[in-house]
């Protein structure tokens, strides 16, 4: 734990939650409030909680988190996000919030603007920045490994998720594009810079117990660089992979999900998570590398600006949501000033 240990406030007991919490722990106390769920979540988590010296609590609304705790990690469905967020800051509280940082452009961009107003900090948990495959893309390209970047290939896919009915509307989810997608679109953006036209086409198909979903997205950068972003949700049997291949001036470097696994893992996983988030090294993880990082930029000011800030996560809104309306009208869309 840091010299100062935090007290932080967890807002959703879903899957995602329980990727967040080893880091958590590693930081100081949790306390959850989630509309459904908090009491099984905060038990699933007590053993390991004691093992870290922490403790994981529950209360039974948002204003008595807000007031128990320093920080909040919002962890709630997309839909949810902004108004968490929104309150979060108006107590005053420095706010990680999982991605995307809201379902709209006009609700990512105002949160962008209350965390100025509130003087506080907001980080969206994009959280595929400090995956070690894409560290080493983004190092490659910075340091000028690369060259003049020219052609970017993205591809993730895995399972639908049907656990959860939520994400099959895309009206509260995005679908595919906003929150699986959103992923790539953003390191697409950090490495080969701003967007300035985007155009997509879709499909979903299947059943409602069987869906299938299915996205690509072109992105024209400033540069002039393209990139090329694929995505699919399949069936069940379907495991979570990754892979991109980036080409410059001076060469190409590529990564294979499947490819690159150097370590073997025989551990209990919560059904939440199983099969439908990445498989992390436990001694390498990026959900708790980034926590460490947004949260230690709020313990200590003087370290390093965090690699993704609250404009990141509305610039990876903006060109989410342009995929989708050019998924619904067939037509380019040009992103004004890029994004």
């Amino acid at each position: 734990m840091p010299a100062t240990p935090l007290r932080i406030g967890l807002v959703g007991a879903g899957g995602i939650a329980h990727a967040h919490m080893p880091g958590l722990l590693r930081l100081g106390s949790v306390t959850v409030y989630a509309k459904d769920g908090a009491p099984e979540f905060a038990a699933a988590w007590a053993s390991a909680a004691a093992a870290a010296g922490s403790s994981v609590t529950v209360v039974d609304s948002l204003d008595a988190l807000l007031e128990a705790v320093d920080v909040v990690d919002v962890v709630t469905p997309t839909f949810a996000h902004a108004e968490v967020v929104r309150a979060a800051l108006a107590a005053g509280k420095d706010v990680v919030s999982e991605k995307p940082l809201a379902r709209t452009d006009a609700d990512a961009s105002d949160l962008v603007q209350c965390a100025r107003d509130a003087g506080r900090r907001l980080f969206p948990a994009h959280v595929v920045r400090f995956f070690p495959a894409y560290v080493r893309l983004q190092e490659a390209v910075t340091t000028g490994l690369l060259g003049d970047l020219a052609v970017l290939r993205f591809v993730r896919s895995g399972a639908f998720p049907i656990r959860t009915p939520w994400f099959a509307d895309r009206a509260l989810s995005g679908g595919i594009v906003m929150d699986q997608m959103i992923h790539d679109l953003d390191i697409a953006r950090w490495v080969a810079g701003e967007v300035t036209t985007v155009s997509a086409v879709g499909v979903r198909s299947g059943t409602d117990a069987e869906p299938v979903e299915a996205a690509h997205v072109l992105l024209t950068h400033a540069s002039g660089a393209i990139s090329h972003v694929a995505g699919i949700w399949g069936p069940q049997h379907l495991p979570f992979t990754t892979e991109y291949s980036v080409t410059g001036t001076l060469g190409s470097l590529s990564h294979r999900s499947r490819d690159e696994v150097d370590y073997v893992a025989d551990l209990a996983v919560p059904e939440a998570v199983d099969g439908f988030l990445p498989a992390v090294d436990p001694a390498d993880d990026p959900y708790g590398l980034e926590l460490a990082e947004f949260f230690g930029a709020v313990l200590d000011p003087a370290k390093p600006e965090p690699r993704v800030t609250a404009a990141d996560g509305a610039a990876a809104v903006r060109i989410a949501n342009a995929a989708l309306e050019s998924i619904e009208t067939g037509q380019p869309v040009t992103l004004g000033g890029g994004a």
